[in-house]
Protein backbone atom coordinates (compact mmCIF):
# COMPACT_ATOMS: atom_id res chain seq x y z
CA UNK A 1 0.00 0.00 0.00
CA UNK A 2 1.26 3.51 -0.71
CA UNK A 3 2.24 4.93 2.44
CA UNK A 4 0.14 8.00 4.08
CA UNK A 5 1.27 10.76 5.42
CA UNK A 6 0.52 11.30 9.09
CA UNK A 7 -0.47 15.14 9.93
CA UNK A 8 -1.32 15.72 13.62
CA UNK A 9 -3.93 18.76 14.79
CA UNK A 10 -3.77 20.21 18.19
CA UNK A 11 -4.33 23.10 19.90
CA UNK A 12 -0.67 23.77 20.57
CA UNK A 13 2.42 22.86 18.14
CA UNK A 14 5.15 20.63 19.34
CA UNK A 15 7.27 24.52 20.29
CA UNK A 16 6.32 27.53 20.97
CA UNK A 17 7.06 30.88 20.16
CA UNK A 18 8.13 33.41 22.91
CA UNK A 19 8.52 36.79 23.27
CA UNK A 20 11.31 37.56 25.70
CA UNK A 21 11.97 40.70 27.95
CA UNK A 22 14.46 42.27 25.45
CA UNK A 23 11.77 41.99 22.67
CA UNK A 24 13.42 38.94 20.76
CA UNK A 25 11.65 35.69 19.74
CA UNK A 26 12.55 32.09 20.73
CA UNK A 27 11.22 28.91 20.42
CA UNK A 28 11.34 26.65 23.64
CA UNK A 29 10.60 22.63 23.09
CA UNK A 30 6.96 22.08 23.67
CA UNK A 31 5.20 20.07 26.42
CA UNK A 32 2.42 18.40 28.35
CA UNK A 33 1.14 14.67 27.05
CA UNK A 34 0.33 14.88 23.82
CA UNK A 35 4.37 16.11 22.77
CA UNK A 36 4.94 13.72 25.07
CA UNK A 37 3.33 10.65 23.38
CA UNK A 38 3.01 11.79 19.56
CA UNK A 39 7.18 13.22 19.45
CA UNK A 40 8.28 9.83 19.30
CA UNK A 41 6.24 8.74 16.63
CA UNK A 42 6.07 11.53 13.88
CA UNK A 43 10.05 12.28 14.05
CA UNK A 44 11.65 11.51 10.97
CA UNK A 45 8.60 10.08 9.10
CA UNK A 46 7.67 12.64 6.80
CA UNK A 47 4.56 13.85 8.99
CA UNK A 48 3.70 17.47 9.73
CA UNK A 49 2.01 18.71 13.28
CA UNK A 50 -0.32 21.80 12.50
CA UNK A 51 -1.06 23.65 15.70
CA UNK A 52 -0.73 27.29 17.39
CA UNK A 53 2.38 28.77 18.12
CA UNK A 54 1.40 30.38 21.56
CA UNK A 55 2.48 33.20 19.96
CA UNK A 56 -1.41 35.19 20.42
CA UNK A 57 -1.61 38.64 22.17
CA UNK A 58 1.72 39.27 21.58
CA UNK A 59 3.37 41.70 19.97
CA UNK A 60 3.45 41.00 15.62
CA UNK A 61 6.69 38.59 14.35
CA UNK A 62 7.88 39.58 11.27
CA UNK A 63 6.52 36.37 8.94
CA UNK A 64 9.59 35.93 7.50
CA UNK A 65 11.26 35.50 10.68
CA UNK A 66 8.81 32.80 12.05
CA UNK A 67 9.54 30.98 9.37
CA UNK A 68 12.97 30.69 10.55
CA UNK A 69 12.21 29.70 14.21
CA UNK A 70 9.77 26.80 12.65
CA UNK A 71 12.61 25.52 10.32
CA UNK A 72 14.82 25.18 13.13
CA UNK A 73 12.06 23.57 15.30
CA UNK A 74 11.33 21.46 12.67
CA UNK A 75 15.17 20.37 12.55
CA UNK A 76 14.74 19.73 16.71
CA UNK A 77 11.52 17.72 16.13
CA UNK A 78 12.27 15.58 13.15
CA UNK A 79 8.75 16.85 11.95
CA UNK A 80 7.09 20.12 9.36
CA UNK A 81 5.59 22.49 11.68
CA UNK A 82 2.80 24.61 10.55
CA UNK A 83 1.44 27.29 12.08
CA UNK A 84 -2.12 28.89 12.80
CA UNK A 85 -2.02 32.14 14.40
CA UNK A 86 -4.74 33.50 16.86
CA UNK A 87 -5.77 37.48 17.94
CA UNK A 88 -5.55 37.82 21.91
CA UNK A 89 -9.14 37.95 21.83
CA UNK A 90 -9.30 34.54 20.08
CA UNK A 91 -7.36 33.29 22.37
CA UNK A 92 -8.98 34.21 25.89
CA UNK A 93 -12.75 32.93 24.28
CA UNK A 94 -11.55 30.20 22.11
CA UNK A 95 -8.94 28.57 24.47
CA UNK A 96 -9.31 30.32 28.25
CA UNK A 97 -13.47 30.42 27.27
CA UNK A 98 -14.90 27.98 26.11
CA UNK A 99 -12.05 25.20 25.87
CA UNK A 100 -11.01 25.90 29.80
CA UNK A 101 -13.75 27.63 31.42
CA UNK A 102 -16.42 25.19 29.45
CA UNK A 103 -15.54 21.78 28.45
CA UNK A 104 -12.72 21.31 30.67
CA UNK A 105 -14.56 21.56 34.49
CA UNK A 106 -18.09 20.12 32.56
CA UNK A 107 -15.99 16.82 30.79
CA UNK A 108 -14.35 16.70 34.44
CA UNK A 109 -18.07 16.50 36.10
CA UNK A 110 -17.59 20.10 37.24
CA UNK A 111 -20.03 21.97 36.05
CA UNK A 112 -20.41 24.53 38.91
CA UNK A 113 -17.31 25.73 37.61
CA UNK A 114 -18.42 26.38 34.11
CA UNK A 115 -18.97 29.88 33.02
CA UNK A 116 -21.36 29.66 29.48
CA UNK A 117 -20.86 32.52 28.31
CA UNK A 118 -22.15 32.60 24.87
CA UNK A 119 -19.80 35.22 23.47
CA UNK A 120 -17.42 31.68 23.75
CA UNK A 121 -19.15 29.51 21.26
CA UNK A 122 -19.13 32.01 18.68
CA UNK A 123 -15.15 32.27 19.47
CA UNK A 124 -14.70 28.70 19.68
CA UNK A 125 -16.50 28.25 16.40
CA UNK A 126 -14.57 30.71 14.18
CA UNK A 127 -11.14 29.16 15.79
CA UNK A 128 -12.19 25.94 14.40
CA UNK A 129 -12.69 27.18 10.86
CA UNK A 130 -9.70 28.39 10.94
CA UNK A 131 -7.90 25.46 12.38
CA UNK A 132 -10.07 23.64 9.06
CA UNK A 133 -8.54 25.79 6.43
CA UNK A 134 -5.02 25.51 7.31
CA UNK A 135 -5.89 21.67 7.56
CA UNK A 136 -6.97 22.35 3.85
CA UNK A 137 -3.99 24.37 2.89
CA UNK A 138 -1.71 22.11 4.02
CA UNK A 139 -3.21 18.20 3.32
CA UNK A 140 -4.01 16.60 0.39
CA UNK A 141 -5.96 13.52 -0.18
CA UNK A 142 -4.16 11.30 0.80
CA UNK A 143 -3.10 12.47 4.41
CA UNK A 144 -4.28 10.75 7.40
CA UNK A 145 -5.73 13.83 9.32
CA UNK A 146 -5.66 12.87 12.99
CA UNK A 147 -7.38 15.75 15.20
CA UNK A 148 -6.24 16.01 19.48
CA UNK A 149 -8.48 16.87 22.05
CA UNK A 150 -11.50 19.35 23.22
CA UNK A 151 -10.08 22.42 21.53
CA UNK A 152 -10.77 21.05 18.05
CA UNK A 153 -14.05 19.35 18.03
CA UNK A 154 -15.22 21.03 15.07
CA UNK A 155 -12.97 20.88 12.97
CA UNK A 156 -13.73 17.48 10.86
CA UNK A 157 -17.03 19.46 10.34
CA UNK A 158 -16.07 22.59 8.56
CA UNK A 159 -13.76 20.32 6.31
CA UNK A 160 -16.85 18.97 5.37
CA UNK A 161 -18.39 22.67 4.81
CA UNK A 162 -15.97 24.04 2.77
CA UNK A 163 -15.95 20.96 0.63
CA UNK A 164 -12.33 19.06 1.56
CA UNK A 165 -12.47 15.55 1.89
CA UNK A 166 -9.78 13.99 4.11
CA UNK A 167 -9.67 10.72 6.57
CA UNK A 168 -9.97 11.87 9.53
CA UNK A 169 -9.74 10.99 12.99
CA UNK A 170 -10.25 12.43 16.43
CA UNK A 171 -8.76 11.19 19.80
CA UNK A 172 -10.06 13.08 23.18
CA UNK A 173 -7.22 13.21 25.87
CA UNK A 174 -10.08 14.23 28.42
CA UNK A 175 -12.97 12.03 29.69
CA UNK A 176 -16.20 12.29 28.40
CA UNK A 177 -18.67 12.89 30.67
CA UNK A 178 -22.28 11.05 31.46
CA UNK A 179 -25.08 11.87 29.88
CA UNK A 180 -26.61 13.89 32.81
CA UNK A 181 -23.62 15.81 33.16
CA UNK A 182 -23.40 16.71 29.01
CA UNK A 183 -27.13 17.58 28.28
CA UNK A 184 -25.77 20.80 30.68
CA UNK A 185 -23.83 21.63 27.99
CA UNK A 186 -25.97 24.54 25.88
CA UNK A 187 -24.19 23.66 22.43
CA UNK A 188 -24.59 19.88 22.91
CA UNK A 189 -26.52 19.21 19.69
CA UNK A 190 -23.25 20.53 17.95
CA UNK A 191 -20.75 19.38 19.56
CA UNK A 192 -22.39 15.56 19.05
CA UNK A 193 -22.67 16.53 15.13
CA UNK A 194 -19.25 17.54 14.88
CA UNK A 195 -18.10 14.13 17.10
CA UNK A 196 -19.59 12.23 14.32
CA UNK A 197 -17.97 14.09 10.94
CA UNK A 198 -15.13 11.91 12.25
CA UNK A 199 -14.35 8.50 10.30
CA UNK A 200 -12.95 7.39 14.08
CA UNK A 201 -13.60 9.11 17.44
CA UNK A 202 -11.44 7.51 20.06
CA UNK A 203 -11.21 7.63 23.91
CA UNK A 204 -9.57 6.84 26.37
CA UNK A 205 -11.32 4.21 28.48
CA UNK A 206 -14.36 2.18 27.67
CA UNK A 207 -16.31 4.13 30.22
CA UNK A 208 -15.56 7.26 28.36
CA UNK A 209 -16.58 5.80 25.09
CA UNK A 210 -19.62 4.21 26.96
CA UNK A 211 -20.61 7.51 28.01
CA UNK A 212 -20.10 9.05 24.66
CA UNK A 213 -22.71 6.41 22.65
CA UNK A 214 -24.99 7.02 25.72
CA UNK A 215 -25.24 10.69 24.88
CA UNK A 216 -25.68 9.73 20.84
CA UNK A 217 -28.46 7.45 21.52
CA UNK A 218 -30.73 9.62 23.97
CA UNK A 219 -30.11 13.11 21.84
CA UNK A 220 -29.40 12.01 18.23
CA UNK A 221 -32.41 9.16 17.50
CA UNK A 222 -31.29 9.47 14.05
CA UNK A 223 -28.10 7.76 14.20
CA UNK A 224 -27.93 4.05 14.76
CA UNK A 225 -24.76 2.69 16.91
CA UNK A 226 -24.26 -1.39 16.51
CA UNK A 227 -20.98 -3.84 18.17
CA UNK A 228 -20.49 -3.36 21.63
CA UNK A 229 -16.48 -5.17 21.16
CA UNK A 230 -13.48 -2.96 20.45
CA UNK A 231 -14.74 -1.10 17.91
CA UNK A 232 -18.29 0.32 17.53
CA UNK A 233 -20.14 1.54 14.26
CA UNK A 234 -22.68 4.70 14.25
CA UNK A 235 -24.41 4.90 11.56
CA UNK A 236 -25.59 8.52 10.48
CA UNK A 237 -27.56 10.08 8.14
CA UNK A 238 -23.98 11.50 6.59
CA UNK A 239 -22.38 8.43 7.26
CA UNK A 240 -20.75 5.58 9.29
CA UNK A 241 -18.21 6.54 12.17
CA UNK A 242 -16.24 3.95 14.13
CA UNK A 243 -16.31 4.62 17.79
CA UNK A 244 -13.11 3.12 19.70
CA UNK A 245 -11.63 3.06 23.12
CA UNK A 246 -7.50 3.75 22.58
CA UNK A 247 -5.56 4.30 25.81
CA UNK A 248 -3.11 6.55 25.25
CA UNK A 249 0.81 5.71 26.56
CA UNK A 250 4.30 6.47 26.74
CA UNK A 251 7.58 5.36 25.37
CA UNK A 252 8.13 2.68 28.05
CA UNK A 253 12.04 2.01 26.41
CA UNK A 254 13.02 5.81 26.43
CA UNK A 255 11.76 6.27 29.80
CA UNK A 256 13.56 3.31 31.72
CA UNK A 257 17.00 3.85 29.69
CA UNK A 258 16.89 7.58 30.64
CA UNK A 259 15.97 6.89 34.34
CA UNK A 260 19.20 4.08 33.65
CA UNK A 261 21.56 6.59 32.95
CA UNK A 262 24.61 7.78 35.06
CA UNK A 263 23.50 11.65 35.03
CA UNK A 264 19.75 10.95 36.40
CA UNK A 265 21.28 8.07 38.85
CA UNK A 266 23.74 11.29 40.03
CA UNK A 267 21.07 13.43 40.56
CA UNK A 268 18.28 10.58 42.34
CA UNK A 269 21.99 10.09 44.87
CA UNK A 270 21.76 14.07 45.34
CA UNK A 271 18.17 14.15 46.17
CA UNK A 272 18.63 11.17 48.50
CA UNK A 273 21.09 12.53 50.11
CA UNK A 274 19.92 15.61 50.93
CA UNK A 275 16.15 13.85 52.36
CA UNK A 276 17.95 10.79 54.28
CA UNK A 277 16.82 8.39 56.07
CA UNK A 278 12.84 8.66 55.20
CA UNK A 279 10.68 6.77 52.38
CA UNK A 280 9.61 9.55 49.94
CA UNK A 281 6.36 10.07 48.74
CA UNK A 282 6.20 11.49 45.44
CA UNK A 283 2.95 14.22 44.44
CA UNK A 284 3.81 16.15 41.12
CA UNK A 285 0.78 17.57 39.13
CA UNK A 286 0.04 20.93 36.71
CA UNK A 287 -1.93 22.93 39.47
CA UNK A 288 -5.04 22.90 38.25
CA UNK A 289 -8.71 21.50 40.57
CA UNK A 290 -8.96 18.42 38.86
CA UNK A 291 -5.69 17.29 40.55
CA UNK A 292 -7.04 17.25 43.84
CA UNK A 293 -3.87 18.39 45.50
CA UNK A 294 -5.67 19.54 48.42
CA UNK A 295 -7.20 16.62 49.62
CA UNK A 296 -4.02 14.90 48.92
CA UNK A 297 -2.29 17.04 51.31
CA UNK A 298 -5.32 16.43 53.88
CA UNK A 299 -4.80 12.57 53.08
CA UNK A 300 -0.90 13.07 53.92
CA UNK A 301 -1.94 15.21 57.33
CA UNK A 302 -4.60 12.57 58.01
CA UNK A 303 -2.14 9.27 57.93
CA UNK A 304 0.04 11.35 60.22
CA UNK A 305 -1.98 11.94 62.59
CA UNK A 306 -3.78 8.79 62.98
CA UNK A 307 0.16 6.66 62.54
CA UNK A 308 2.40 8.31 64.79
CA UNK A 309 4.92 5.78 63.26
CA UNK A 310 5.16 7.51 60.68
CA UNK A 311 6.40 10.62 61.22
CA UNK A 312 10.00 11.54 60.94
CA UNK A 313 10.03 8.28 58.49
CA UNK A 314 8.27 9.88 55.22
CA UNK A 315 8.42 12.90 53.60
CA UNK A 316 5.80 14.23 50.86
CA UNK A 317 7.62 15.27 47.83
CA UNK A 318 4.75 17.89 46.37
CA UNK A 319 5.60 19.26 42.85
CA UNK A 320 3.32 21.92 41.16
CA UNK A 321 4.10 23.19 37.83
CA UNK A 322 2.72 26.23 37.28
CA UNK A 323 -0.41 26.88 35.17
CA UNK A 324 -2.92 29.89 33.97
CA UNK A 325 -1.16 31.71 36.85
CA UNK A 326 -3.61 34.70 35.54
CA UNK A 327 -6.91 33.24 36.25
CA UNK A 328 -8.08 34.20 40.05
CA UNK A 329 -9.37 30.48 40.18
CA UNK A 330 -5.97 29.25 40.03
CA UNK A 331 -4.43 31.71 41.82
CA UNK A 332 -6.39 31.06 44.66
CA UNK A 333 -6.01 27.61 44.24
CA UNK A 334 -2.18 27.97 44.72
CA UNK A 335 -3.07 29.55 48.07
CA UNK A 336 -5.10 27.20 49.48
CA UNK A 337 -2.01 24.39 48.40
CA UNK A 338 0.80 26.68 50.10
CA UNK A 339 -1.77 27.30 53.03
CA UNK A 340 -2.21 23.34 53.70
CA UNK A 341 1.55 22.86 53.26
CA UNK A 342 2.55 25.79 55.72
CA UNK A 343 -0.21 24.47 58.22
CA UNK A 344 1.07 20.66 57.92
CA UNK A 345 4.10 21.44 57.89
CA UNK A 346 4.15 23.89 61.21
CA UNK A 347 1.48 21.03 63.17
CA UNK A 348 3.87 17.97 62.64
CA UNK A 349 7.56 19.66 62.12
CA UNK A 350 10.42 18.10 64.24
CA UNK A 351 13.93 19.59 64.26
CA UNK A 352 15.43 17.28 61.62
CA UNK A 353 12.34 16.45 59.86
CA UNK A 354 9.68 18.44 57.47
CA UNK A 355 6.83 16.22 56.48
CA UNK A 356 6.46 18.43 52.78
CA UNK A 357 9.15 19.23 50.47
CA UNK A 358 6.90 21.66 48.52
CA UNK A 359 8.07 22.72 45.39
CA UNK A 360 6.16 25.53 42.87
CA UNK A 361 8.25 25.62 39.90
CA UNK A 362 8.43 23.35 36.33
CA UNK A 363 11.30 20.34 37.07
CA UNK A 364 13.89 19.81 34.19
CA UNK A 365 13.54 16.27 32.18
CA UNK A 366 16.76 15.18 34.62
CA UNK A 367 14.80 16.51 37.38
CA UNK A 368 11.70 15.02 37.35
CA UNK A 369 13.24 11.63 35.99
CA UNK A 370 15.68 11.78 39.33
CA UNK A 371 12.69 12.12 41.45
CA UNK A 372 10.75 9.22 39.71
CA UNK A 373 13.90 6.92 40.31
CA UNK A 374 14.41 8.16 43.95
CA UNK A 375 10.90 8.23 45.34
CA UNK A 376 9.25 4.92 46.84
CA UNK A 377 5.98 5.89 46.66
CA UNK A 378 3.74 7.91 43.78
CA UNK A 379 0.70 9.27 44.85
CA UNK A 380 -1.52 10.18 42.32
CA UNK A 381 -4.65 11.14 43.11
CA UNK A 382 -6.95 13.46 40.52
CA UNK A 383 -10.47 13.70 40.95
CA UNK A 384 -10.84 12.73 37.18
CA UNK A 385 -8.56 12.11 34.52
CA UNK A 386 -8.50 11.34 31.05
CA UNK A 387 -5.45 8.91 31.23
CA UNK A 388 -2.84 10.53 33.23
CA UNK A 389 0.96 9.10 31.76
CA UNK A 390 2.71 10.60 35.54
CA UNK A 391 1.51 7.23 36.57
CA UNK A 392 3.08 5.14 33.58
CA UNK A 393 6.08 7.59 33.85
CA UNK A 394 6.81 6.54 37.56
CA UNK A 395 6.35 3.32 37.13
CA UNK A 396 8.50 3.05 33.69
CA UNK A 397 11.41 5.16 35.87
CA UNK A 398 11.31 2.88 38.62
CA UNK A 399 14.11 0.17 37.36
CA UNK A 400 14.79 -1.50 40.34
CA UNK A 401 10.84 -2.11 40.85
CA UNK A 402 10.84 -0.84 44.39
CA UNK A 403 8.13 1.62 43.98
CA UNK A 404 4.25 1.35 44.87
CA UNK A 405 2.00 3.51 43.21
CA UNK A 406 -1.61 4.69 45.03
CA UNK A 407 -3.72 6.23 42.06
CA UNK A 408 -7.00 7.80 41.82
CA UNK A 409 -9.67 5.10 40.68
CA UNK A 410 -11.01 8.28 39.27
CA UNK A 411 -7.97 8.40 36.56
CA UNK A 412 -7.73 6.38 33.68
CA UNK A 413 -5.07 4.53 34.19
CA UNK A 414 -6.47 2.97 36.83
CA UNK A 415 -8.25 0.54 34.44
CA UNK A 416 -4.85 -0.89 33.13
CA UNK A 417 -2.89 -0.05 36.22
CA UNK A 418 -5.70 -1.71 38.94
CA UNK A 419 -3.89 -5.08 39.35
CA UNK A 420 -0.48 -3.47 40.49
CA UNK A 421 -1.44 0.04 41.82
CA UNK A 422 -3.28 0.35 45.64
CA UNK A 423 -6.18 2.07 44.23
CA UNK A 424 -8.02 4.83 45.72
CA UNK A 425 -11.02 7.58 45.91
CA UNK A 426 -9.47 10.54 46.76
CA UNK A 427 -12.36 12.08 48.17
CA UNK A 428 -12.06 9.29 51.06
CA UNK A 429 -9.50 11.39 53.33
CA UNK A 430 -9.22 8.28 55.48
CA UNK A 431 -8.87 6.03 52.62
CA UNK A 432 -6.12 7.56 51.26
CA UNK A 433 -4.33 7.86 54.49
CA UNK A 434 -5.15 4.39 55.05
CA UNK A 435 -3.11 3.39 51.94
CA UNK A 436 -0.47 5.54 51.98
CA UNK A 437 0.87 3.70 55.51
CA UNK A 438 0.00 0.10 53.15
CA UNK A 439 2.50 1.70 50.92
CA UNK A 440 5.01 2.55 53.47
CA UNK A 441 4.92 -0.68 55.14
CA UNK A 442 4.49 -2.89 51.65
CA UNK A 443 6.77 -5.68 52.06
CA UNK A 444 9.68 -5.76 49.59
CA UNK A 445 8.00 -9.24 47.98
CA UNK A 446 4.58 -7.11 46.89
CA UNK A 447 6.35 -4.16 46.38
CA UNK A 448 8.68 -5.55 43.60
CA UNK A 449 5.45 -8.22 41.85
CA UNK A 450 3.13 -5.40 41.93
CA UNK A 451 5.87 -3.16 40.40
CA UNK A 452 6.95 -5.74 37.96
CA UNK A 453 3.20 -6.34 36.62
CA UNK A 454 2.69 -2.75 35.95
CA UNK A 455 5.85 -2.15 34.22
CA UNK A 456 5.21 -5.56 32.00
CA UNK A 457 2.00 -4.00 30.83
CA UNK A 458 3.19 -0.47 30.19
CA UNK A 459 5.70 -1.85 28.27
CA UNK A 460 3.51 -4.15 26.45
CA UNK A 461 1.12 -0.96 25.62
CA UNK A 462 3.06 1.55 24.82
CA UNK A 463 2.79 4.64 22.79
CA UNK A 464 3.90 2.74 19.45
CA UNK A 465 0.97 0.36 20.25
CA UNK A 466 -1.44 2.75 21.28
CA UNK A 467 -0.52 4.30 17.57
CA UNK A 468 -0.77 1.32 15.81
CA UNK A 469 -4.15 0.48 17.31
CA UNK A 470 -5.97 3.85 15.78
CA UNK A 471 -4.18 3.74 12.71
CA UNK A 472 -4.95 -0.10 11.96
CA UNK A 473 -8.96 1.11 12.65
CA UNK A 474 -8.83 4.35 11.07
CA UNK A 475 -6.62 3.48 7.88
CA UNK A 476 -5.76 -0.37 8.17
CA UNK A 477 -2.05 0.68 8.23
CA UNK A 478 0.21 1.04 11.15
CA UNK A 479 3.40 2.80 11.41
CA UNK A 480 5.96 0.57 9.73
CA UNK A 481 3.66 2.11 6.90
CA UNK A 482 5.09 5.44 7.42
CA UNK A 483 8.66 4.63 6.49
CA UNK A 484 11.36 6.61 7.66
CA UNK A 485 11.81 9.86 6.07
CA UNK A 486 16.17 10.19 5.42
CA UNK A 487 17.80 13.08 7.20
CA UNK A 488 16.84 15.93 5.84
CA UNK A 489 16.79 19.72 7.62
CA UNK A 490 14.03 22.09 6.17
CA UNK A 491 13.78 25.57 4.71
CA UNK A 492 12.30 27.90 6.30
CA UNK A 493 9.74 27.91 3.00
CA UNK A 494 8.97 24.54 3.22
CA UNK A 495 8.08 24.71 6.82
CA UNK A 496 5.92 28.18 5.52
CA UNK A 497 3.84 30.10 7.84
CA UNK A 498 1.98 31.58 4.78
CA UNK A 499 2.09 30.92 1.34
CA UNK A 500 1.47 27.34 -1.03
CA UNK A 501 1.87 23.69 0.57
CA UNK A 502 5.27 22.31 -0.08
CA UNK A 503 6.67 18.66 0.55
CA UNK A 504 6.43 17.66 3.85
CA UNK A 505 10.13 16.81 4.42
CA UNK A 506 11.73 16.45 8.06
CA UNK A 507 14.54 14.98 10.06
CA UNK A 508 16.53 15.81 13.02
CA UNK A 509 18.79 14.15 16.00
CA UNK A 510 17.31 11.59 18.14
CA UNK A 511 15.07 13.09 20.60
CA UNK A 512 15.18 12.59 24.25
CA UNK A 513 12.14 11.65 26.12
CA UNK A 514 10.23 14.28 27.38
CA UNK A 515 7.45 14.38 30.08
CA UNK A 516 3.78 15.55 30.76
CA UNK A 517 4.79 17.90 33.65
CA UNK A 518 7.42 20.47 31.86
CA UNK A 519 6.34 23.26 31.10
CA UNK A 520 2.73 22.96 30.35
CA UNK A 521 1.57 24.31 27.16
CA UNK A 522 -2.12 24.02 27.99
Amino acid sequence: MKATRLTVVSNRLAIAVDQQQKGQWTIRPGSGGLVTALGPVLRDRGGQWIGWTGAGGQAPIDAAFLDELLANGSRETGYTLRPVHLTADEVQKYYHGFSNEILWPLFHDLPSRCNFDPTYWQVYDRVNVKFAQAVAAHTNGEDYVWVHDYHLILVAHYLKTIGVERRTGFFLHIPFPPLDGFIKLPWRFQILHALLRYDLVGFQTMRDRRNFMDCVRMLMPQARITGHRHIAHCLTPEQEVLIGAFPISIDFKQFAEAAASEEVQEHAWIIHANLPERQLVLGVDRLDYTKGIPLRLQAFANALERYPELRGKVTLVQVVVPSREEVPEYEALKREIERLVGEINGRFNQVEWTPIHYIYRSLSQKELLAYYRTCEIALITPLKDGMNLVAKEFCACSIDNNGVLILSEFAGAAAQLHSGALLVNPFDIVGTGDAIRRACFMDEGSRRNRMAKMRRSIQRHDIFQWVNAFLRTGIHKDLDQFPRAELFLPTAEQCGSHGKLEDPLSGGRPQQPGSSLAPPLS
